[in-house]
């Protein structure tokens, strides 16, 4: 989903105007890009206890995206439709995040550096 969401970031930050907002494009491109770069680093991090911490700081760059929509749509860089699609997708990763997260939590499992 990280992956999907990244992907459509980017195709939507080639349209003009968008495009021309230098700021707000890197922005919007290195947070949506974050969420999936820190679940990977944590999961690579082979320890339950750094993931969760790499999965916090995905869903903290979830939100951080979710906000520079705002701003994309009050700009009228993205249609309503657009918004709100990307606003929803969004938010439900950062939910599934959030659930793994508990899961991790309540799991007796350490992680794979932690096997013998």
């Amino acid at each position: 989903m990280a992956r999907e969401i990244s992907k459509e970031i980017y195709r939507l930050t080639r349209k003009k105007p968008f495009c021309h907002d230098y700021g707000l494009v890197g922005q919007i491109r290195n947070s949506s890009g974050s969420i999936m770069d820190n679940i990977a680093e944590g999961f690579e991090r082979d320890g339950n206890k750094e993931f969760k911490q790499f999965l916090s700081i995905a869903k903290g760059s979830g939100g951080e995206t979710r906000s520079q929509l705002y701003r994309a749509s009050d700009q009228h860089y993205i249609t309503s439709e657009e918004f709100h699609e990307l606003y929803n997708k969004l938010v439900d990763l950062n939910r599934k995040i959030n659930s793994l997260i508990n899961y991790l939590k309540s799991s007796d499992i350490k992680g794979l550096k932690f096997k013998e």
